[in-house]
């Protein structure tokens, strides 16, 4: 109840700024906080930064979206502030957000299982190996220790407790998604690769990442790793952890085993490329599907719960597992709403849904029923 009540008192000005992607402001806050730059990365350079030119996705100085996706006006900044002002319990749980302590599971040589821990993160275990998605085991997802969205609840096991694995896979660049503490962490907890869109390697080799445990792939190329075939797919959203914007690639992935295949959304809106992700990729047996973090005046760089289904749908996806949501304040709807949403839209849709609770282990082919344990909380 503490940390809810101290996240009742945080800054909104934090997490609205990180949700419209105002990285820079939080820079510029860190300087007369004497808090050091090297959280924001580094920018690409040598053959790292030459590979942009060659990418298709790159051009007049940045990364592209294959549909344009709007930007937050400065008309719209007014509303948006208003609104941030009012209901702020709304946007938080009114009770601890309750975790599930993981249990250990076997390698199971035919099985998949996916654990979310909270907004992004989560392990799926494919066909006896061990996929990490976007750890962020931070108290903030902020380039600042002292400010920024803070957690609605602590990790449901600590990184040092995390099972071997295989590989980790980063989305992009975003501090809600790409946490320094928790790679550097990971560098000497795991010997795994780290596979990620182009230009992201540039912040990991700054934070200590060897270069030969850095796999970085442009979209549409494909990289095998522990029998796994990793393929970086589109999606539609941007990047920057800085002053700059849009240096560095983001992603969908597709996580496909000798038989089984999984998918993970990324932060994205929603757009036409999701039905040629099924066609080329699909279909998947489990989906990761970002369903929160979203608001009218950004529509196209984060989707709507019902976006989410149809993405899901698109893809030809067998289960679907909500993601992004829970676990940090980044926008101005109530905080069950993407969950309450997302559970209406599934069942209007005949999709077959789990939305575990931090920490839930499930078995993809034997999921548990929804619940909405959220609810009790809201």
């Amino acid at each position: 109840m503490a940390k809810q009540a101290d996240g009742r008192r945080g800054r909104t000005g934090a997490w609205i700024a990180l949700a419209l992607g105002a990285a820079a402001v939080w820079a510029a806050r860190d300087i007369p906080l004497q808090i050091g730059a090297r959280r924001i990365g580094a920018r690409a350079d040598g053959e790292r930064g030459a590979r942009y030119l060659r990418s298709p996705q790159f051009a007049d100085g940045k990364f592209r979206n294959t549909v344009r996706a709007s930007e937050v006006t400065a008309a719209a900044m007014p509303r948006i502030l208003a609104s941030a002002l009012t209901d702020r319990d709304r946007r938080y749980p009114s009770a601890p957000v309750p975790l599930v302590r993981p249990e250990p599971g076997g390698t199971d040589p035919s099985g998949l299982y996916v654990t979310w821990y909270g907004h992004s993160s989560a392990l799926i275990e494919i066909e006896g190996r061990r996929v990490l998605l976007d750890p962020v085991w931070s108290e903030r997802c902020s380039p600042s220790r002292l400010t920024g969205p803070k957690r609605l609840h602590e990790p449901p096991i600590a990184l040092r407790e995390l099972p071997p694995i295989d590989a980790v896979l980063i989305s992009h660049d975003h501090y809600d998604h790409l946490d320094m503490e928790s790679i550097r962490n990971l560098v000497d907890l795991q010997a795994a690769p780290f596979l990620v869109p182009l230009g992201v390697g540039a912040h990991l080799e700054r934070w200590g990442v060897p270069a030969t445990r850095i796999i970085e792939l442009d979209w549409n190329e494909r990289a095998t790793v522990a029998g796994i075939e990793f393929v970086a797919t589109a999606a539609r959203h941007f990047s920057g952890r800085g002053f700059s914007r849009d240096e560095t690639l983001w992603a969908s992935w597709v996580i496909a085993g000798p038989n089984r295949r999984a998918f993970y959304s990324g932060d994205t809106g929603y757009f036409p490329g999701f039905a040629e992700i099924g066609e080329e990729h699909g279909p998947f047996d489990v989906t990761l599907v970002q369903i929160g973090a979203y608001g009218d005046a950004w529509p196209d760089i984060h989707m709507f719960p019902e976006d989410g289904v149809a993405t899901h749908v698109d893809v030809r996806g067998g289960l679907m597992i909500p993601v992004h949501w829970a676990t940090f304040n980044l926008a101005l709807h109530d905080w069950p709403e993407p969950a309450d949403r997302a559970w209406r839209e599934a069942k209007a849709r005949d999709v077959r849904l789990a939305v575990p609770r931090p920490g839930e282990r499930v078995d993809v082919d034997d999921p548990p029923a929804v619940d909405g344990w959220w609810q009790q909380i809201a």
